[in-house]
Order: C-alpha cells, then structure tokens, then sequence
C-alpha cells in the first residue's frame, strides 16, 4: 500500500515513468521503421521515433527531456559513437520543443491535448504534423551535410529535387500524423491502466447510434479482405487486385469506418495497417522501369488517405458530438435544470410499464411571486436532490410547469412505496433566505404500459386528481373508481370551455333584457346573457359563466355583450330615444386597467352618451380587489356611466364595501326581499341598508319582486327602483323595438 501511494505520488517526476518509457518504447517505434533504397539513395516508408518523442512532450512536457535523451544515447552510442549520439540527441530535442513549444503556444490549456478535438486540428496539424516533420527532416540533411551523421546516408542524393526526397518527406508527415496519436494513447495506458478502460468507453460513445457489432465485423472482413489481397506474394497467377491498385479501394472502406465509427477507432486501426503495408510494400508494388514513380504514388497514397481518413473522422465526430449534446439539451428545461415532458415521453416508451405521479405544489405560485422566480426552480432542484436516494435506477423526476412536477417509477410500484414517497415529499423542508419552509403537496399517480400515446390526456387527468389530493391529503390513484366522477367533472368543464370558445367565435350568445321600473316613473333595463343550444333552448349563466372565468374567458364574453348592447342602441336610436341599459361586469373585467379606456372608444365608435349605460359589480368581485376597483369605478364615473353594487349585502364585508366605494346605486339581494313582507329581521336590515345608502347619496334597487305584499313593502319603503317577475319578465333584447 505505501509503495502504491509513492508512485501514485511521484510516477510523473522526471525520473520516474518520463524517463523509462522513453527507453522502452523506443525498440518498439524503431520496429515500425521501414527502409530501401532508390537508385542508391536511402528512402524512409515510415518512420516513427520522431511521433513516439513527440507524444512524450505532450503528455510529460519538460520532463520527458531527460528520458528522451536517455533513449536516444543508449540507441545510438553503441552503434555509431559519441559524436552520432549526441548528434541525435541535439537533433530530436530541438525539433521537439519547436513543435511542442510553438502547439502549447496557440493551445495553452493542456487538457485540449486531447486527439479528435475539431476547434484545434488547423493547430495541431501545422505544429505536429507540418512543423515537426519539415524541421526534422531539413536538420536530418543539415547534419549530414556537416558530417555530424558521417554514418549515415544522405536522404538528397546528389540532386534535391527528386522522387526520393518526396517519398521521405511524405513518409515524415504520415508518421507524425497517425503515430503521435498512436503513441499517445499507448502512453496514457501505460501511466493509468484504468484509462485502457476509459479509452474503450469513449470509443464506443462515438460509434453511431445505429451502428451495430453486424456492421462493425463486416467492415473489419472488408478491410483484412483488401489487406490480404495487398499482401499475397506477387506471381505469374496476381490480378490487378494484387497490385497498389487495392489500396485506392482501400479509401472508400476507411472512408465508412470514419463516419461510423468515429475517429478514436478508425485512427489506430489506420496506423496499425499501415505499419503492415509499409513493411510488406514489395508484395504489392510491380518492379520495373517506373518502380520509383510507383512508390512515390504509393507514398503519396499514404499520405493524402491519412489526411482524408483523420479529418473525416475528425468531423464526423465532431458533428456527432454536437448532434448528441443539441439532443440532450433537448430533454433538459433550460432554466430549471431537469428532464422535461420530452424525456417523459421518450421514458414511457422505453420503459415497459411504469408508475407515473404527479406533484402539484399549489402554493409554489404564490412563493414564486413573492421571493421571484429563482425560487421555484430552487425548491424543485433541492427536492429533486433530496429524493435521489429514494429512486432507483432509470427512475426521475421530471419538470412540468411552474407548480407541477412528474415522478416516474419503474414498474407497477405499489401503493406503500407511492405512500412512502409521498411522506417523504410532505416532509421535505426548503431552505430560503436562512428560513426553512414546507409546501402542501397534491400527489396522484397511476400506471401504464409502453406504448405510451395519449400521456397528455393522462397528465390533465393527474392533474385533477392531484388538486382533489390537496383536500384529502394523500395521494389519489387515477385508476379506482372513484375517481371516475372527478374526471367526468373535468370533462364536462373542458366540453363547457369548448361551447363557450365556439359561442364567442360564432356569436353563440342571446341578449335579454328585463326592466327595472323607478317609483317615479323612470327606468332602466337590466341586460342578461344567455348561451345558445343547438336545440334553439338558452342556457343561464349560472351554468357557463363560473367556467368561463376559470378559463379566462370572462372578459372576453364582458366585452362581447357591452358591444352588442351598444351596437343596439345605436341601431336604434330612433326607434327607442333615451333607453338605458345596465351591464353586469365580471371581476376580470373589473380589474382589467384599461377597461375604462376600452368602454370610451366603444362609446365614441357607435355614438351613445355615456348616461346611457350603468355597469353592475358583484359585491364579492368588487371587495376582493378594493384598490382595482375604485380605481374602475372612479374612471366609469368620470365618463358619464353609473356604477350600481350588485347582490349587496350576501358579502363578509358588504358594510366596508358601503363605506369605502364610491357608487351611485345599491341592488338589495333578492334573499332579503324574498320575505320582507312578512320577515321583520329581513325588513330593519334592508331599512338599515336603506338609511346608509341615503347618507351616501345611493339610489337602492329591490330585486325579486314576486308578490303584490312585497311590492307594496318596497313603495312603502321608499326604495327607488324595483325588478322581478311581477314588474317585468325577461325577453328577447330584439322584442323592445
């Protein structure tokens, strides 16, 4: 154990791994050497001591020095002396720190070392590839030329320009274009075996997703199929397949392997057959007059397929990557960090049955707006975390919207592990601003089985079931039945949305009209909305308008009666002078700013004066938003138009409502007059409600006037202005004219 941690602790010093494997890596790179001659001069096919240094810098830097130098003389001091050797050492180390000092100059961090990477080819091309092999190639001739390598034989010959010196330096750039990743690789197994292992993963990752181990081994039988024809002694018997003929075949077949298979494969393949073709090069080039120009084509061969063969891969991977992780960022929400309905999707269907809840937070919302957004993606991001432990393998939790969340569970997990689950949810407490909180949880859950297509539908319904489980504080199954009646409910409410949608669209509504008659002789008409059946019947508001504001529907069908009240009245101006109509308003409207603003222009648009139109507030819409209201109200008043409190006195706060709003009339609830007549409790609370409206200037209106006791009560009273039954039914809008 103390002699592991001392060369965990010390295996990159100098003099530790950077000096050894130098020294024991060099007979190997010396094997992939391959040599002949060409008219009597030397020419180098592959040459690899060079790559294998130059790895070295790259993984080592500076203290790969010693161990370069260290192999260098112990090569070359025995075969040819002390002047040869140190020749050698001069010569590789100077055109290593050229190349590794000008790469590290234009990529400073060391982790982008990394082979593959597309942003740094154009760098690592130029310095390691293009600058090493020219500066060691023009130095190899310089010394020869000085007579410090006396031992050795020129690459020139007498005349520069010629085909050998082509062949070698076409074999210098090969060698370091797929020998430095080679070495490189071989190099970070040596100093961290699990890297061998690592190295295996990342290669597989690169695979293309719809690669499989058919393509993989037809591709390697194609590839050892060229090889072996390329590689067959020539005779009386070789075809042209025989022939360097072969290998042009040989670039659409790595061509496949680079776009599949990715660029940490397909490169030490690629080096490993080529280190096999050099070595064998007279098994498939033809002697014979042109034998040079052949290996010159041969060479050249090598090295525009290794440049083609490497950026491809290199692309493809690139690309590859790219596409994966555009991909992943499509199953992950932007701002809160988790798997979204996407990957929902995608886990139903490759799961074969799971067990879906769904978390409803209701109070997040409120949170949200009181200490901002960051919060609510903080109390999901914390939860999430805190249940990890509790999910297994393949189980997530899933962002939905800005209350919701989606807890997959593998299999039909029972009810007690739900439960469970559930508990530990109710429990959790959230950090914020130093003060711990705990949010009511709505949990509803169910199960499914792959394929999953109708998953929207299935969360509304979740959905449903999770608001219920607020109220009975444990979490509600979707498939009991019990909860059949809460999902008619929705569904009934969904078909109710859709009428009034349509209704709004196609002018769907029926106005009515009932008059409320002044003890003076004057009056008014109240407008009433109804829905059209497709049977011609009506259907109250009582039935759709609850609906419709919970949908937000409700300004919009305020909107639609005040302009067809209007256009009525400007229709016929002639026919009814001086008519009055009185509008009830929702509390969307009523809190809407610029509500005041759109009632001016649909006054100015169809020429009605203002005195024409009183608007009806429901006492609880009004008191619910006091500020919002007043505000209305004064602007409503300010154009000419009279405000009227409707249902006064059914509210928690109808006396502050008296106190504190500015109205001109006040509409008794009919549930106080139902019985005044006969009632002496009904009758001093509305002679009470009476006394105040006229210190306040208001006029009151008596509604449900059904009987000829109470109408006499009403006069007697001395209320302003009555409506029910008895004074006027309502009718079509149409029939006043």
């Amino acid at each position: 154990m103390q002699w592991s941690d001392w060369y965990q602790k010390h295996k990159n010093r100098w003099w530790c791994l950077p000096l050894i494997l130098p020294i024991l890596l060099q007979p190997l790179a010396v094997l992939c050497n391959v040599y002949t001659e060409l008219h009597g001069v030397r020419v180098v096919l592959f040459y690899m001591p060079p790559a294998l240094m130059m790895a070295l810098m790259l993984l080592y830097g500076w203290a790969a020095l010693p161990g370069i130098a260290a192999a260098l003389v112990i090569r070359y001091l025995p075969m040819r002396g002390e002047v040869d050797a140190i020749a050698s050492v001069c010569h590789y180390l100077f055109t290593c720190i050229i190349s590794w000092g000008g790469y590290r100059l234009f990529v400073p961090r060391r982790n982008a070392v990394s082979f593959g990477y597309m942003p740094l080819s154009a760098a690592r091309l130029f310095w390691l590839v293009f600058c090493q092999a020219t500066i060691f190639f023009v130095i190899y001739q310089g010394l020869i030329i000085f007579e410090f390598y006396s031992a050795r034989a020129s690459m020139l010959g007498e005349d520069p320009l010629q085909v050998s010196t082509l062949i070698n330096y076409q074999s210098q750039l090969v060698s370091s274009l797929v020998g430095i990743p080679f070495f490189y690789f071989i190099l970070r197994a040596l100093r961290h075996p699990p890297f061998a292992r690592h190295f295996i993963s990342r290669m597989r990752m690169q695979f293309h997703a719809h690669s499989s181990q058919m393509e993989v081994v037809l591709w390697l039988l194609i590839l050892l199929g060229l090889v072996s024809l390329m590689l067959l002694p020539l005779s009386d018997h070789s075809t042209i397949f025989n022939t360097n003929y072969t290998l042009t075949l040989m670039l659409p077949v790595m061509l496949w392997g680079a776009m599949r298979f990715g660029f940490l494969f397909i490169i030490p393949v690629w080096t490993l057959v080529l280190i096999i073709l050099s070595h064998y090069y007279y098994r498939y080039l033809l002697p014979g007059d042109k034998y040079d120009v052949q290996m010159a084509i041969t060479s050249s061969c090598y090295a525009v397929f290794s440049f083609t063969i490497y950026l491809m891969a290199e692309m493809t991977t690139h690309q590859r990557t790219i596409y994966e992780k555009v991909r992943n960022a499509a199953f992950i929400d932007p701002v809160v960090q988790m798997p979204n309905l996407r990957a929902l999707t995608r886990d139903l269907n490759f799961y074969s049955s799971s067990t879906l809840c769904l978390l409803n937070f209701s109070e997040l919302d409120l949170l949200g707006q009181n200490y901002g957004v960051l919060m609510r993606v903080s109390y999901k991001q914390q939860l999430a975390n805190g249940l990890q432990r509790s999910l297994q393998n393949g189980e997530s939790l899933y962002h939905l919207s800005n209350k919701e969340l989606v807890l997959r569970l593998s299999g039909e997990s029972g009810k007690t592990r739900v439960e469970e689950l559930y508990q530990k949810i109710r429990s959790f407490r959230f950090l914020w601003d130093g003060r711990a909180m705990q949010l009511q949880v709505g949990m509803s859950y169910c199960y499914v089985r792959s394929p999953v297509s109708h998953h929207y539908l299935l969360l509304g319904e979740l959905g449903t079931m999770a608001d219920f489980s607020l109220s009975t504080n444990r979490p509600e199954s979707l498939q009991v039945s019990g909860a059949r009646h809460v999902q008619n409910v929705v569904k009934q409410k969904v078909y109710m949305m859709n009428r009034l949608q349509k209704a709004l669209d196609d002018d769907g509504f029926q106005l009515m009209a009932q008059r409320v008659e002044g003890i003076r002789g004057d009056g008014f008409y109240e407008i009433l909305l109804r829905m059209k059946n497709d049977d011609g019947s009506l259907v109250k508001p009582d039935h759709f308008l609850p609906i419709a504001h919970e949908f937000g529907l409700s300004s919009r069908i305020d909107s639609w009666v005040l302009e067809s009240a209007l256009e009525f009245i400007s229709k016929h101006r002639e026919a009814l002078p001086g008519i009055r109509f009185s509008i009830n308003l929702t509390l969307a409207s009523v809190c809407r700013a610029h509500f005041a603003t759109e009632v001016y222009e649909l006054l100015q648009r169809y020429d009605v004066q203002a005195w024409q139109l009183m608007f009806e507030i429901n006492e609880s819409s009004a008191s619910s938003n006091m500020a919002l209201a007043n505000q209305t109200i004064y602007q409503l008043r300010q154009l000419g138009c009279r405000i009227a409190i409707d249902g006064f006195g059914t509210g928690y706060a109808s006396y502050v409502c008296l106190r504190e709003m500015n109205v001109d009339m006040l509409k008794l609830d009919g549930s106080f007059i139902r019985n005044i007549a006969s009632s002496s409790v009904d009758y001093q609370l509305v002679e009470s409600i009476c006394q105040l409206a006229r210190m306040k200037k208001m006029q009151v209106v008596a509604e449900f006037i059904e009987t000829q006791d109470v109408l006499n009560t009403v006069k007697s009273m001395g209320i302003d202005y009555m409506q029910g039954h008895l004074i006027s039914h309502p009718r079509m809008l149409e029939s006043l004219v």
